[in-house]
């Protein structure tokens, strides 16, 4: 059942580090009810130190409305203040279709998979 449909968010966020990045997963619809569960996720990661790269991975993002974009733009800015490079891995489907449209494609680093930004960071440690 949606978000939207129950008022409740559907998004499950989780994260790990790596040596030099912080990795967080989202799962479920990244919506008005969810960016506070993201909000709240985030605040954690902010309080550690700065680490090179911050890697979203949208692999299991199914829906995203206009707020969850906003917190997306948020993010990349929080991230360009600490001198963090934001990476969106897993962009396929419905992501690809939302930045798309935004015209916010070319305003993040966006891979096709996972892996592919995950390397990128590896590489640049």
């Amino acid at each position: 059942m949606s978000s939207e449909a129950t008022g409740k968010s559907t998004l499950t966020v989780t994260s790990g580090l790596s040596r030099n990045s912080t990795i967080i997963r989202l799962a479920g619809e990244l919506d008005v009810y969810a960016v506070p569960v993201l909000r709240e996720h985030l605040e954690r990661i902010w309080e550690l130190p700065a680490k090179p790269f911050l890697i979203v991975d949208m692999g299991e993002v199914t829906f995203c409305d206009s707020m969850g974009m906003n917190e997306l733009v948020d993010i990349m800015h929080r991230c360009e203040g600490r001198g963090t490079r934001l990476l969106l891995g897993g962009v396929q489907g419905v992501m690809a279709r939302v930045l798309s449209i935004t015209g916010l494609r070319h305003a993040f680093e966006v891979f096709a998979r996972f892996d592919d930004a995950l390397r990128l960071a590896v590489t640049h440690a």
